[in-house]
């Protein structure tokens, strides 16, 4: 007697939702749906993690521990009510903030706690007034000038100005990602552009000079 074999008629894998391929991925083991998720998503999380570090080497072990760690970690602790990006940026910032504490450069210079008095006044700041700051701000100056100015922010700082702009993240999933307060998100934003108006306000006095000098 032959055994007939059936043919499996794979699903197109570009066409399904990301919560879909991670279904298949934790049902079956499938690599192609796997791939998919990392084709559709990894340059947006190794570009975060680069945007922190400065370093392509560094950012390139970082993006591998990530996804060693995604991999690891899918059937165990992803909880599939949530995205899954969302999830895997967490895990990306975990490791890259990780790697900046152990090289002692981890300094939050903004002197901002959940328990300071004054986050009273971001409970009644409305996401939009930050928002229009941060447009603001990009409509007056070059895009790879703001690069240059945000990779001078503390790594605290310059995570939320990435995620905010560049990802246009709202603060809500800001302050999941980064395991702190919506006040404090919103407080290192408002940091963060006090601290980059600073910088570009030195970068014209400096050139000022230099076409007086």
């Amino acid at each position: 007697m032959k055994l007939i074999k059936r043919h499996v008629e794979k699903p197109d894998y570009k066409g399904l939702k990301d919560r879909e391929l991670v279904k298949y991925f934790r049902k079956n083991g499938d690599e192609s749906a796997f791939n998919e998720l990392m084709n559709r998503h990894q340059q947006k999380i190794y570009s975060y993690i680069y945007s922190m570090v400065m370093n392509p080497e560094i950012a390139n072990d970082l993006f591998q521990t990530t996804f060693t760690k995604v991999i690891t970690k899918m059937d165990d602790t992803y909880n599939e009510q949530g995205k899954w990006i969302a999830w895997v940026m967490r895990i990306a910032h975990n490791a890259t903030i990780d790697y900046l504490r152990k090289q002692k450069r981890f300094i939050d210079v903004s002197g901002w706690s959940d328990e300071d008095s004054s986050t009273d006044y971001f409970d009644r700041m409305e996401d939009e007034s930050i928002v229009d700051a941060d447009e603001q701000l990009v409509d007056d100056e070059t895009r790879s000038s703001l690069m240059k100015h945000i990779a001078k922010l503390p790594e605290e700082q310059r995570s939320v100005v990435l995620l905010r702009h560049y990802y246009e993240m709202p603060f809500k999933e800001i302050a999941e990602l980064t395991d702190v307060s919506i006040n404090t998100a919103l407080g290192r934003m408002r940091y963060a552009l006090i601290n980059l108006r600073k910088h570009f306000e030195e970068e014209r006095e400096k050139e000022k000079h230099a076409q007086h000098g």
